[in-house]
């Protein structure tokens, strides 16, 4: 899927999903859905083949693993760098290639030309603003 139809859409939530075991700290998120002013549900996760997914699909619910912990999903709060981006409209998007893998990064430019680069580090999501 192409992400240039995010263009000129606001952003209107964020909702995340993070493996929590135990009482560690969770690690992730594991995914993002990003859901702007056109309820549009986009998904941002990494492959098994360490590439970037980006894909229309609504966020699930949370699941058990049992001995393995759980995962949970639900809306950010300050755990992503687009907390401090809701509300506001996406003025670009622009991706990252590797001839090996495909989509590694997927960098969203918003009106206010603060930058959130979605990319994978050795198979995890990588979130990162600036």
């Amino acid at each position: 899927m192409r992400p240039e139809y995010l263009v000129g859409r606001r952003l209107e939530q964020v909702v995340a999903s993070w493996h929590l075991y135990g009482s560690e700290d969770p690690s992730g998120p594991l995914d993002v859905w990003l859901i702007d002013s056109e309820q549009d549900f986009t998904r941002v996760t990494t492959g098994s083949d360490w590439c970037l997914i980006v894909e229309r699909s609504a966020p699930g619910p949370g699941y058990d693993m049992a001995e393995s912990g759980r995962v949970e999903v639900a809306p950010i709060r300050d755990e992503t760098p687009f907390a401090d981006r809701l509300g506001e409209t996406i003025r670009a998007v622009d991706e990252e290639w590797d001839p090996d893998t495909g989509r590694i990064a997927l960098v969203i430019t918003f009106d206010s030309g603060a930058r959130v680069r979605c990319g994978t580090w050795s198979g995890d999501l990588s979130l990162t603003g600036g």
